[in-house]
């Protein structure tokens, strides 16, 4: 599988072009670099070459001592020079893997290239639009391809790879890799083979893909093709073709070039870069802890459930959060449990102090949950401690049990079904009389006041 990401950069590859949003008016970050116009020189940006080597080396690959950029050759409307600069014998980076599930998914390559513009089609379907127009704007803009080795053998195992490897750029900030932004694009190339066999079939290449649910449906209608053709005595073409979300289906786009079509050569405007050892392991010392490590000390650590550790493994400011957390004294599986409940849902995130400091209350009793989840929402925005919000707006949290008494029995009274339904077996009644109790008394011990419940409908 082919995936193209966009490398965090303000600039594009070759020129000083700024990177433009989504919904930016077309062709308004072109110069007459990324335009192809006459006389002008390329020149490498710094900062994409960095992030692709951080790739690299996150990926476990080799950096070789020399690398240079080459013409591939093509016409295409979305291509002005009539040529792409990529790499083509000597790329940044070779043999690496990255672990998904358990497994070694082997890395073939990890290059640097510029992406081309968008033609975007008059009418509904792609393949069947009567007229389209050029958007240069992503025109340039640095690209790295990150190739792998035919190791995945299902629709999941691609979905989960392309998963992973987004958790690990956005982990080492290689890129944010915002697949509905165009930042990241898985291309897989598709090939079965009859069952015994060890040798595979014709690949299609497959285009036009832009989310993991996308990407999973797209491979699993793709085999189901090849199948039925196979099975039908025909034979699978290779070729490239595209992904309709509208239909559910892929189709042609063109026949598949192989390497020899392109005529690569070296690109004569830019020479070979020499890549400095001391500055590649200044990258290397440079890395964060990766993710596959950072869920195994989760789980080593402090004995973290799975569903929590994928949650707070999958995200860099997360894991952060918690360990500041825990390193402030909240008890780590408390903290864990704000952290994917609370937390990642809502996308805004507390300090570490202040989240080690909510978890305190609650776990001391100090205050509920319920009062908790309004201090947290109240802390995030205004920044301020959440010892001293409970304290303004009165928080406590009544564990008294001859206060709670008369409120449990209230409660009995006032929902004579569910006692007689709890009474009687149905356990899950037990959830109404709780729900009644917190309406009445937010600060009620909702441990205490269960306890209560359960005693006096005994």
């Amino acid at each position: 599988m082919e995936v193209h990401v966009q490398p965090r950069t303000r600039s594009k590859m070759f020129c000083g072009c700024a990177i433009g949003e989504l919904g930016d008016a077309p062709n308004t970050h072109v110069c007459e670099v990324c335009l192809g116009l006459p006389g002008v020189l390329p020149v490498p940006n710094k900062a994409a070459v960095e992030a692709c080597l951080k790739t690299a080396l996150a990926l476990g690959c080799e950096i070789p001592r020399h690398t240079k950029f080459d013409r591939k050759n093509y016409m295409y409307p979305d291509l002005p020079k009539g040529y792409q600069i990529s790499q083509y014998d000597l790329p940044m980076s070779i043999n690496g893997h990255l672990d998904v599930g358990g497994r070694k998914v082997r890395i073939r390559r990890v290059h640097l290239e510029e992406d081309t513009g968008k033609l975007i089609h008059a009418g509904d379907k792609l393949h069947k639009a009567w007229e389209s127009y050029v958007d240069l704007n992503r025109a340039g803009v640095p690209l790295m391809e990150i190739v792998s080795e035919p190791d995945l053998r299902s629709a999941d195992e691609a979905r989960d790879y392309a998963i992973e490897l987004r958790t690990l750029l956005r982990t080492i900030g290689a890129s944010e890799a915002e697949m509905e932004k165009g930042q990241m694009r898985a291309e897989p190339n598709i090939s079965i083979r009859r069952e015994g066999s060890s040798e595979l079939g014709v690949k299609t290449e497959l285009k036009n893909i832009n989310s993991f649910r996308a990407l999973h449906r797209a491979i699993l209608f793709e085999v189901e093709r090849q199948k039925q053709l196979l099975e039908a005595g025909d034979t699978v073409v290779q070729e490239t073709r595209g992904w309709s979300e509208a239909e559910q289906r892929t189709f042609s786009q063109r026949s598949k070039e192989f390497a020899e079509d392109y005529r690569y050569f070296p690109e004569p405007d830019i020479p070979p870069l020499e890549l400095d050892r001391a500055w590649i392991e200044d990258l290397r010392r440079g890395l964060p802890e990766l993710p596959a490590v950072r869920r195994a000390r989760l789980v080593a650590d402090h004995s973290l459930p799975h569903r929590d550790v994928a949650v707070i493994g999958a995200d860099r400011e997360l894991a952060d959060l918690f360990d500041g957390a825990v390193a402030a004294g909240a008890p780590a599986k408390q903290v864990a449990n704000w952290i994917v409940a609370e937390v990642a849902p809502s996308g805004k995130l507390p300090s570490a102090q202040n989240l080690a400091e909510l978890v305190k209350l609650v776990s001391d009793g100090s205050i509920t949950r319920d009062q908790a989840r309004e201090v947290l929402v109240e802390s995030v925005e205004t920044g301020r401690t959440p010892a001293e919000i409970a304290a303004e707006h009165g928080h406590k949290q009544v564990s008294d049990e001859s206060e709670l008494r008369v409120l449990a029995e209230a409660v009995i009274d006032a929902n004579p079904k569910a006692a007689a339904d709890f009474r009687g077996g149905k356990k899950q009644a037990m959830q109404a009389l709780m729900a009644d109790l917190r309406k009445r008394a937010p600060q009620a011990n909702p441990k205490v006041a269960n306890e209560l419940l359960l005693k006096l409908l005994g």
